[in-house]
């Protein structure tokens, strides 16, 4: 009999903490909690004060491998929240306070200055080559040959240049959301319906339909050629062409992780068989008329806000394609090349007997995995306890919140610069769908598209699980998705996620590719794998038609 006990969910610190499993859904390797725990609270710090937003900054911590996020006051971050002083003190610290001040003062400065227009060029023109020099670097390394000392090093380089490019992924997102969620904030202030508004910053952004610009380059070929590629040796096969053109798009996408942002997750080179039939069922998605959308919300308008929005659209759809080019290329690429590296180790050391098997080289702390060829490892049978702990904390059902309510300042207290800046964190965390609220229809979310699709249901709690058995024309149920999703998308027929909202990186994916998605569907992973399901973007429902 099991002496084990269900492990207590207890808050992390003071405060309120809202769950987080559109990024995270649980059981996280060690690398990756450190990762986010070392990286998000000094990167938001940082974009906090530059921005002006009258909070220290956004902090992460995990709980049983569970991600927990807390919004950080600016004032006794770290002590028991206790109830607001009359409205009066509060009216008047926010306004007398040296750290209010100063945040009210940059507050200003950015809504004036617009500094996130400047990051995104600076991203297009300086940022973007740097990293993925970077990452080049790094790949050209065979960790198949190289020696144990060279693998090692290897090893914490990646470590470090995450560490660096993670903090550096969360403070350019400040810089993207920041313009997107205050056009969205002043837009639905205005009574436009967010969906529509949304659908105006379609597409802005390139990077998403690049990937599939290319499959459907290969698909011609492929049917020019006449044949039918069952492996793509078989597709470098058909010209020489056909193996560049595949072979670059695998330099840029294959190691990055395209089904999670943990090192978990597999990355394209390990799902030849989804990348050919991405290849197969390739097309380019038909133009968003983003114009059409712009033209019916400003008609909607008084005529002394129309200037005003088209300033604020033309900053949002300014830092679109940052925001979504950021993750696969900062994060995503860099993580699968240490998970490249981290199963190259694990093979070698399971050879030996020092692992029970080469993937529990995932399991293994950060500095664990900077010294495992010089002494620096647990016995094989700690580090298989670990990875069978890890499993089985990924099944727990964890709160939406952990810790006490924190009594929040109205924003009518504030003076105006920082209670635009609080209400613009607050849109863009509860239209990203990280705001701790599910919705209570189980079975509904945000719509995406204009058209039903009826297809087969591949649900799975696992994205790398339900895109084993994702046949083309499916509709995959998944928690979440991430930016690297581009290519496995196009084979799917419609998307379903758990978690999420309008901002989401699913709903994203699916507007810029024209799949239809109900995003944030509680309830979805209740639907059994194989159902017939019917996925409604117009009403924002899934219904299972034919249970499985």
């Amino acid at each position: 009999m099991s002496t084990e006990t269900t492990p207590a969910f207890d808050a992390p610190g003071p405060g309120l903490w809202a769950l987080d499993r559109s990024h995270w859904p649980g059981g996280t390797t060690p690398i990756s909690e450190w990762l986010m725990t070392e990286s998000m609270l000094p990167a938001f710090r940082r974009m906090f004060a530059e921005l002006g937003v009258p909070a220290e900054g956004l902090d992460a911590r995990f709980v049983n491998g569970f991600n927990y996020s807390r919004l950080r006051p600016l004032i006794g971050a770290d002590k028991p929240p206790k109830k607001l002083p009359p409205l009066i003190v509060l009216k008047i610290v926010t306004r007398v306070h040296p750290e209010f001040r100063a945040r009210a003062k940059q507050a200003v400065a950015t809504q004036n200055e617009r500094p996130s227009i400047d990051v995104a060029r600076r991203w297009e023109a300086e940022i973007r080559p740097r990293v993925k020099a970077a990452n080049l670097a790094f790949q050209s390394v065979d960790v198949t040959s190289v020696g144990d000392v060279e693998l090692e090093q290897h090893i914490a380089e990646l470590l470090d240049h995450l560490r660096e490019h993670l903090e550096l992924h969360f403070w350019l997102h400040g810089h993207d959301m920041g313009p997107i969620a205050r056009y969205l904030h002043t837009c639905t202030g205005w009574g436009l319906e967010p969906g529509a508004t949304i659908a105006a910053l379609g597409g802005a952004s390139p990077s998403t339909g690049i990937p599939i610009g290319i499959l459907t380059r290969l698909r011609t070929m492929i049917e020019a050629s006449g044949s039918n590629p069952s492996s793509l040796d078989d597709v470098r096969a058909i010209s020489p062409e056909a193996r560049t053109l595949l072979d670059s798009y695998l330099d840029e996408h294959g190691n990055v992780l395209a089904t999670g942002y943990d090192i978990t997750a597999f990355t394209l080179n390990e799902l030849p068989g989804v990348v050919l039939d991405s290849i197969k069922s390739a097309t380019i998605p038909a133009p968003i008329d983003h114009e059409a959308f712009a033209d019916a919300l400003r008609s909607d308008l008084e005529p002394g806000d129309r200037s005003e929005f088209d300033a604020l659209l033309a900053d949002a759809r300014a830092v679109m394609d940052m925001r979504d080019d950021n993750g696969p290329l900062v994060v995503e690429w860099p993580c699968g090349l240490l998970r490249r590296a981290l199963l190259a180790a694990g093979i070698r050391l399971a050879s030996r007997g020092e692992l029970a098997d080469p993937e529990h080289a995932l399991e293994l702390t950060p500095q664990e995995a900077r010294s495992m060829f010089s002494g620096g490892l647990p016995s094989a049978t700690d580090i298989s306890r670990r990875a069978d702990r890890r499993s089985k904390l990924a099944l727990l059902t964890p709160p939406d919140t952990l810790g006490d309510p924190e009594p929040a300042p109205p924003l009518d207290v504030m003076p105006k610069p920082l209670a635009d800046a609080v209400a613009m964190v607050q849109t863009a965390l509860k239209y990203m769908g990280m705001d701790g609220n599910a919705n209570v229809d189980r079975l509904a979310g945000a719509g995406i598209g204009t058209t039903s699709y009826i297809g087969r249901a591949r649900t799975a709690e696992s994205a790398d699980d339900a895109i084993e058995k994702l046949e083309p024309g499916d509709v995959l149920v998944v928690r979440a998705t991430t930016p690297a999703f581009n290519a496995v998308l196009s084979i799917a027929g419609a998307v379903v996620t758990t978690n999420g909202g309008l901002l989401s990186h699913a709903a994203v994916l699916a507007r810029e590719l024209g799949i239809p998605a109900v995003i944030g569907v509680s309830g979805a992973l209740d639907i059994a794998d194989g159902s017939m399901i019917e996925v409604d973007p117009v009403l924002g429902v899934v219904r299972v038609v034919t249970p499985s």
